[in-house]
């Protein structure tokens, strides 16, 4: 790997943000979100006919920023999303994520293995794991409209905070399958098991210890307020790199600790903001990335069946498993469609892709990486232009429903994570 990200690079960057901060607002009118733009811009500058900036696929700064990025979101979605706040409202988040992303794992490992199978069954379930999980701020408008209902916005929210915790064990050990030579592949799934394993037992320690002593130092007036939410990003830091440390898998470690942190420390959420605006500004960086060192080559790479797999997971592949995980509960069938298609693939499907990418042989990796391009390119585009229409409209529909209906039914505001703009953000019911 190398290292490029010049002091050329950082100025670009830095005046994308400028530029997308200036026109946010009137550009989200448009329905162009923050990815949309950012992965754009990453584009323009390096594949653009003025002046390229060469940033390499490869680049361990790359890498190192994106890991980085999903660790704190996930650590600060689980600290949002944790079990004590859900309380009585769990059942349908319960069911997306308790069946709902097996089953989608389990389906686009089917339909993998039958469209670009040729790399093995390993790869085949690692492309479904990567492309499970979920990103609920490439669509935040549905989750700022208050004409959808509170109980789908918090149940798509709750997904999106979980799932790309739960998928990382899944990801990590068919990585480690695709890694292994046939004959040894048990001895790599049992080190990837016991590398997660001690992630979640220093993100236990990390998540219980920290959320602890900042509760009792706020209690006991021992530190400046103005500081705790240098703690909680500390902790999210320290979760993270200690595993790392330790041989163990930090993401897990990151997830755990968030979701400790959550259930510890009482109104979580007061000191988790500055956490939450880091991870979005290196989120911006992530996208930039995206579009300048993945979506050139991943095209490129990609064929036909590519294509046909990235439609199939983003419809079916996502919408019949969560129509099964959903059967019996109330819900409408024009509800179940929308939670099915809200469904965009983002950050933890990028940073899972440039994983893999950087560690399988060339051919597998050039598999991954088209699929996985293809993929999120579709979802950004997709998901990012129909969120606000889309979100109108059933909004209009639900209003129609009878009152005693379960999409009525009122929920504990969550607040919500967006990437369309680094603002303070409401409290928003979702």
């Amino acid at each position: 790997m190398s290292h490029d990200l010049d002091a050329s690079v950082v100025a670009v960057i830095a005046a994308c943000v400028v530029v997308w901060g200036l026109f946010s607002a009137r550009l989200g009118r448009l329905n162009i979100t923050a990815p949309i733009a950012f992965v754009v811009l990453g584009l323009i500058v390096t594949h653009g006919p003025v002046w390229r900036l060469q940033i390499n696929l490869h680049s361990s700064t790359v890498r190192i920023v994106a890991e980085l990025t999903l660790a704190l979101v996930l650590f600060s979605d689980a600290s949002r999303v944790n079990v004590r706040v859900l309380g009585s409202h769990a059942g349908i988040p319960g069911r997306l994520l308790g069946i709902g992303l097996p089953l989608t794992i389990g389906a686009g490992t089917l339909a993998a293995a039958a469209l670009i199978g040729g790399s093995g069954l390993w790869v085949a379930a690692l492309v479904a794991a990567i492309l499970a999980p979920t990103d609920a701020a490439l669509g935040s408008a549905i989750l700022q409209d208050e004409r959808v209902p509170s109980f789908v916005r918090r149940a798509l929210n709750v997904e999106s905070g979980l799932n790309d915790g739960i998928a990382t064990p899944f990801v990590n050990i068919f990585l480690a399958g695709a890694l292994s030579e046939e004959v040894h592949y048990a001895s790599g799934v049992v080190h990837a098991v016991l590398a997660l394993l001690g992630g979640a037992g220093i993100g236990i320690g990390v998540g219980l210890v920290g959320g602890l002593a900042l509760r009792h130092s706020r209690a006991a007036g021992w530190g400046e307020a103005a500081f705790r939410p240098l703690i909680v990003l500390g902790l999210a830091l320290f979760s993270y790199a200690a595993a790392l440390s330790a041989g163990a898998n930090g993401f897990v470690a990151a997830f755990v600790a968030g979701m400790d942190y959550g259930a510890v420390v009482h109104d979580a959420s007061g000191d988790l903001h500055f956490t939450e605006d880091s991870a979005e500004l290196l989120s911006l960086l992530v996208w930039f990335s995206f579009g300048a060192v993945m979506l050139v080559p991943g095209f490129e790479q990609a064929g036909w069946p590519d294509l046909v797999f990235a439609l199939l997971a983003l419809t079916l592949v996502r919408m019949v498993p969560v129509g099964i995980a959903l059967l019996g509960t109330g819900l409408d069938r024009v509800t179940v469609a929308f939670l099915g298609w809200f469904g965009p693939r983002g950050l933890a499907s990028v940073v899972f892709g440039l994983v893999a990418v950087d560690s399988l042989d060339p051919a597998a990796a050039n598999r991954v990486l088209a699929v996985v391009t293809v993929t999120v390119t579709l979802s950004v585009l997709a998901h990012g232009l129909s969120a606000s229409p889309l979100g109108r409209r059933y909004g209009a529909f639900a209003s129609s429903l009878h009152e005693a209906r379960r999409e009525h039914t009122t929920t504990a505001p969550l607040p919500t994570r967006s990437l369309d703009g680094l603002l303070p953000r409401p409290a928003a019911d979702s």
